[in-house]
């Protein structure tokens, strides 16, 4: 009875810390630990809120609706980062050792941060989840076998946005002599696309003007200055948090056209156009294959999770980009655990069983049905080969009061792609004596 009581205790201590998820009825002998990587403060709040609420809200929906995944009781800890790469190493290190088994995986939601850890990560085993951002040679799992860049790297990203301006002027050819200007966030984030789309500039005979944008993004005057003074035709944006709300209100100031800029994924949710009110319509984003909207999986999570009073925000954000981003990160990294369960065993698993799991990763379009994602995602297959799985997305543009889609799905064309990401993984493996991992098939 007293083992009993002090187990309850610290269960109940752990919930009120927020260090875990929602509590079984009956305690299950078996935990999962994932930590959280996040930043609900500082400059990027607004948009590293609503992610990590969705993440949060579908791993309590884990627990409060299943029971736990196959009876094992999914726990977590936030740990902030502010999206600083030193605080993000400083969480990694306090939180990699927690758990049964140690951390089962980590999402460090920062490129910075994925820089910075790819190294640890595999000297410790557990795998590094980057879902639409990263390092993109990472796409390559015989280089990179812990590191998982799921649905899409930048140069994924920066491919599908060259091939729709190609297509609003009838094809890629037409791009010759016209000018995108990238205006990027000056981080390792925004300077992933480069090496892209200078190869897609060569191919096609646009220019490509580069200006950088200095964090977190507050002051853009000097390069909208530099947009309205060389007139591009396009301008990609690669921005986060406040950079990207205070660069449609500084192409609002120099007249230059929102429906002519076109974003990544990560500057095309709700925080990046309602503080810029009337001025963000027309703005258009890539996105990372969901837009706004809920599906069969948010009824569930607001009966569950919200309805039980565990939410973690404000139910009125369910449905919102970054929140069902958020949540299909949580989604991913669940299934990735729930397939090395089935070779394993329904039991505490550790970062390089769930390695295992995340690598065998096979999510078809029955098994998005069943998770109550039709709508929100194409099905999903990860080989030693292809650690990104899926390279294909839409456009949706923002109308003043919502995200509507404007394009057809586009494929990243691999032809392209897959060239530069084994001479980048080449040179990796030479630069850190790696030796190749033998992929299977």
């Amino acid at each position: 009875m007293r083992t009993f009581l002090k187990l309850k205790m610290l269960l109940l201590g752990l919930a009120a810390a927020g260090s875990i998820g929602a509590i079984p009825a009956a305690y299950a002998a078996a935990e999962q630990f994932i930590p959280l990587l996040v930043y609900r403060s500082g400059p990027y709040a607004p948009n590293g809120i609503p992610f990590a609420n969705g993440f949060v809200d579908y791993l309590n929906l884990v627990n409060a609706r299943d029971g736990g995944l196959n009876g094992v009781t999914i726990t977590f800890e936030e740990c902030e980062t502010g999206y600083a790469t030193d605080r993000g190493v400083e969480c990694y290190e306090r939180l990699k050792g927690k758990g049964p088994t140690g951390a089962s995986v980590f999402n460090p939601l920062s490129t910075g941060i994925t820089f910075a850890l790819t190294e640890k990560v595999a000297a410790d085993k557990i795998p590094l989840v980057t879902m639409g951002y990263g390092r993109s040679e990472s796409v390559d799992g015989s280089v990179f076998p812990w590191n998982f860049p799921l649905l899409g790297t930048y140069w994924t990203a920066a491919d599908i946005m060259v091939q729709h301006v190609g297509n609003l002027n009838g094809g890629l050819k037409k791009l010759k002599g016209k000018t995108i200007a990238l205006v990027y966030h000056d981080s390792p984030y925004g300077k992933e696309p480069i090496p892209l789309l200078e190869k897609r500039a060569k191919m096609h005979g646009f220019k490509l003007l580069k200006i950088p944008v200095t964090h977190p993004g507050v002051e853009q005057k000097a390069a909208w200055l530099q947009v309205r003074r060389n007139r591009p035709d396009y301008v990609f944006l690669w921005g986060w948090g406040v950079m990207n709300s205070t660069a449609i209100k500084e192409a609002s100031a120099v007249r230059y056209p929102r429906d002519k800029i076109f974003c990544v994924w990560w500057a095309g949710a709700e925080p990046d156009v309602t503080p810029a009110g009337a001025n963000a319509k027309g703005y258009s984003a890539i996105t990372l294959q969901h837009s706004a909207g809920k599906s069969a999986v948010h009824a569930d999570i607001l009966k569950y999770v919200h309805g039980n009073d565990q939410g973690a925000g404000p139910k009125e954000d369910v449905g919102h980009v970054l929140y069902n981003r958020g949540l299909l990160n949580a989604v991913l990294i669940i299934e990735g655990i729930r397939t090395a369960q089935g070779k394993y065993g329904n039991k505490s698993l550790t970062g390089e069983q769930v390695r295992w799991g995340m690598e065998n990763l096979d999510v078809s379009a029955a098994r998005i049905k069943e998770l109550g994602l039709e709508g929100m995602m194409r099905p999903l297959k990860v080989t030693c080969n292809d650690h990104e799985g899926s390279r294909s997305a839409r456009i949706h543009q923002w109308t003043g009061s919502e995200w509507k889609f404007i394009s057809d799905w586009i494929e990243a064309d691999n032809s392209v792609l897959r060239p530069m990401v084994d001479a980048a993984a080449d040179n990796y493996a030479k630069e850190n004596n790696i030796k190749r991992v033998a992929c299977k098939g």
